[in-house]
Parts: structure tokens; C-alpha cells; sequence
């Protein structure tokens, strides 16, 4: 005889078949998302120039710092907190969540627009511009993660798709006034189209009002993820920093022509980063003794992976080479190993992290971040004085394995804590 918990319990391939499909969407809205990017960047570079284009870079770069600090606040928890919950949970969060996103991109928006105000010229009017379109671009990166929370993939990926088609005219128009400004806000103003367009998606209105609340009840969180995403994106600007003042700045060149070459392998790896803290969790509440073999098996896969795809680059003619990456590949293809070994050792990494976000450990997952973050800029900048370039992109693959074993350590130290509590509770009459 079962019981009614077993009679309602979903046949173990449907749940796998669940999974696989969250999983694709994943993959498939990052694709929409990268190519738009990816078009993006190409478009602007050939209407404007390479001075010009450097001042859009420089906007584009600000806002992938302000995107992590409100993935830190708002997102992050949500996900961590509100992944395979109650409708009206989520609703809930989500409202405030998405307020608070809101609420980050209008306060440091405000402060991009007054910046650039005061700077002038053309770099100080793509500032005032970004500080204009911020509040719509975290809103709409905000409802990606709310969706991926429910467990809706198909909805972010529609949203992107959106945003996409909105991007085309508001290009073509930007192209035909030919400056940095009229670019910002067209590629701004079409992510407000698409923010616009989650409202109608997911019938919630954001509530900045809430943010207070938000940011108060997660704090724990928020504080740490916060920290985290920013020392995560910082370390990578600082070892860029570092390379071109020791070696020079072709070497920045050189080193992203390698990563450029793993482009479509970091698409699938952002791809499916969307959705595994989400997983995790809902693994965590299923089955929580198959959370770490879970991340295991995510976190080698994608390692195995990065692993295969480097392989196939070290087979690719020169010909074929020079045609992606023009002079710059000769210098590039001796970075394939260690590039693809980083991306190994980070893809291995990030299966712990999904972990440990799952488990909300906060203080745990700070500490590996900033352990990691810490020997990425050493390996990075160490190695680039030891050995120039070459130095430094093995360096980054030390560093990034290393990295990677401290993600681990500290998720079996959290599993057994977990494991504790979870008895300790169980014999609390």
C-alpha cells in the first residue's frame, strides 16, 4: 500500500524530464541574450569607431558593475529564497524583489546621470545617458531571474527575444544620428520595452516601496552576495589593469582574443548559471542528501566540457583562426590550454556555488569568493610579472583551480552543518 505522499509524488523520469527542460531554457535565453549583446557590440564598433566605441565600452562596463549589485540585493535571495515555492510567495517577493531592482538602477542612476553631467564631453554624455536607461535595464535583467525562480525559463527567454526585436529599429535610428549617446539610449531605451513587457508577463508590479523591507528581511544574503558579485567582476578588471601596465596593453588584447575564442562554451556555462542555484534549491527541498552529488555532477560536467571544447580548439587550422580573430590569433592560440583550464576549473567551481547559495550560506560562499577573487588577481598579475603574457594566463588557471577546491571545501563544511541541524532538529521534541 502507499502512501499519499508517495501517490503524489512525481514518477522520477518526469522529474528529470522537468529538469532538462528548465535546463534548456536556460541555455536558450542566454543565447538570445548573447547574441543581442554580441550584435550589439559589432553594430556599434563599425558605425562609430574604435575611440568611440572605447566610451560606449566604458558605459557598457559600468553597468555590468550596477547589474551585479542589484543581482547582489535583489535577485540573488529571490532566487535563493523563493525557487519552487507557493504562487503567491512568489509573487509576493517578486513584487519587492523587482521594486528593489528598480529602486538600485533610479539611485545609481541618478548618480551615473550627475557624474556625467559633471565630466561632460562625449564620455560624460554616455554616463548622463546610462544613468537615464538604468533603471529599465535592471528591471528587465530582474524578471529573467524571477521567472527562472518559478520555474518559467520560457518566459525569460520570450523577454529577451522582446528586447531583441526592440533593439533593431531603435539601432537603426541610433545609427542615423552617429553618436555614443543616441547608442546608449537606443540599447537602454529597448530594455525598458522589454521590462515594460515582464510586467504584462508575470502580472506583478514592482514595488520599490517594499525595497526597505526587502533589503531588511535579506540582509544576510544580500550584504554578502553584494560583496561577492562585485569582487567577482572587479578581480577580472583588476588583472586586465595589472597586464596592460606590466606587460602593455596588446596583452589585454591578446588574452581576450583567447577568451573570445571560448565564447559559445561561456554562452552555455551563463546559460545554465541562471538556473542551477534555482535547481538546487528545489533539490535541497526534495532531496537534500542529493545535493552534493547534484552539484557534483554539475559542476564536472561542466568542467568535462570546457575540457572538450578546448581540445577541438587546438585542432582548429590557422586559416580558419585568422579569419575569427584576424592578427590577433597567432598570439591567442598559445593561451588555449591555460584559457580552457581556467574555464575547467571555474566550470568545476561553480557547481559548489550553486551549492552553497542553495543552502543559503552567505558567509560561506563570501569567503570562497573573495579566497578566489584573491588568487585570480595574484595568479593574474604574478604570473604577467614572472612570465608576460603566457605568466598570466597560467597564473589565472592556478589560481582558478585553486579557487575551485575552496568552493568545495567550504560546501562539504556546509553539507555536514546542514546535516547536523537537520538531526538536531529532528530529535527537538
Amino acid at each position: 500500500m502507499t502512501t499519499e505522499g508517495e501517490k503524489t509524488k512525481p514518477p522520477a523520469g518526469s522529474a528529470r524530464r522537468a529538469l532538462a527542460g528548465r535546463l534548456s531554457w536556460g541555455l536558450a535565453d542566454q543565447a538570445a541574450s548573447s547574441i543581442s549583446n554580441f550584435a550589439v557590440g559589432i553594430y556599434v564598433a563599425r558605425s562609430l569607431g574604435v575611440t568611440a566605441f572605447g566610451v560606449f565600452s566604458l558605459a557598457w562596463v559600468t553597468y555590468g558593475v550596477v547589474l551585479n549589485v542589484s543581482r547582489g540585493l535583489a535577485t540573488d535571495p529571490l532566487v535563493v529564497r523563493f525557487s519552487g515555492v507557493p504562487d503567491a510567495s512568489w509573487r509576493a517577493a517578486v513584487a519587492r524583489s523587482s521594486g528593489t531592482a528598480l529602486g538600485v538602477g533610479a539611485v545609481l542612476g541618478a548618480a551615473s546621470l550627475v557624474a556625467g553631467l559633471g565630466l561632460g564631453g562625449r564620455v560624460g554624455t554616455a554616463f548622463a545617458c546610462l544613468g537615464v536607461v538604468l533603471p529599465g535595464l535592471l528591471l528587465q535583467d530582474a524578471w529573467r531571474f524571477a521567472f527562472f525562480a518559478a520555474g518559467a525559463g520560457r518566459k525569460a527567454f520570450v523577454n529577451d527575444l522582446v528586447w531583441g526585436v526592440a533593439l533593431v529599429p531603435a539601432m537603426v535610428v541610433a545609427a542615423g544620428v552617429g553618436s555614443v549617446a543616441a547608442f546608449v539610449l537606443a540599447w537602454g531605451g529597448s530594455a525598458a520595452v522589454a521590462a515594460l513587457y515582464g510586467c504584462l508577463q508575470s502580472g506583478i508590479r514592482p514595488r520599490p516601496a517594499g525595497a526597505r523591507e526587502w533589503l531588511r528581511e535579506h540582509r544576510d544574503l544580500g550584504s554578502r552576495y553584494l560583496v561577492e558579485n562585485v569582487s567577482n567582476s572587479g578581480a577580472s578588471q583588476l588583472r586586465a589593469y595589472g597586464l596592460g601596465a606590466i606587460v602593455g596593453v596588446g596583452a589585454v588584447g591578446v588574452v581576450r582574443g583567447a577568451e573570445l575564442l571560448l565564447g559559445p562554451f561561456m554562452a552555455v556555462l551563463m546559460g545554465l548559471s541562471l538556473v542551477t542555484v534555482a535547481e538546487a534549491a528545489r533539490v535541497l527541498r526534495s532531496a537534500p542528501h542529493r545535493l552534493g552529488a547534484f552539484c557534483l555532477l554539475l559542476g564536472g560536467g561542466q568542467a568535462a566540457a570546457a575540457l572538450l571544447w578546448g581540445g577541438a580548439l587546438l585542432l582548429l587550422p590557422d586559416r580558419l583562426g585568422e579569419l575569427v580573430l584576424g592578427g590577433v590569433w597567432h598570439a591567442a592560440s598559445e593561451l588555449i590550454v591555460p584559457v580552457t583550464l581556467g574555464v575547467a576549473g571555474a566550470g568545476l567551481g561553480t557547481g559548489a556555488a550553486a551549492g552553497l547559495r542553495a543552502l543559503g550560506a552567505a558567509r560561506r560562499s563570501l569567503r570562497s569568493q573573495l579566497f578566489a577573487s584573491a588568487f585570480y588577481i595574484g595568479g593574474g598579475i604574478g604570473g604577467a610579472a614572472v612570465a608576460g603574457t603566457v605568466g598570466s594566463a597560467w597564473g589565472v588557471a592556478a589560481a582558478t583551480v585553486g579557487g575551485s577546491a575552496v568552493w568545495w571545501l567550504q560546501l562539504r563544511s556546509a553539507l555536514r552543518a546542514h546535516h547536523r541541524n537537520t538531526i538536531r532538529q529532528v530529535r527537538t521534541p
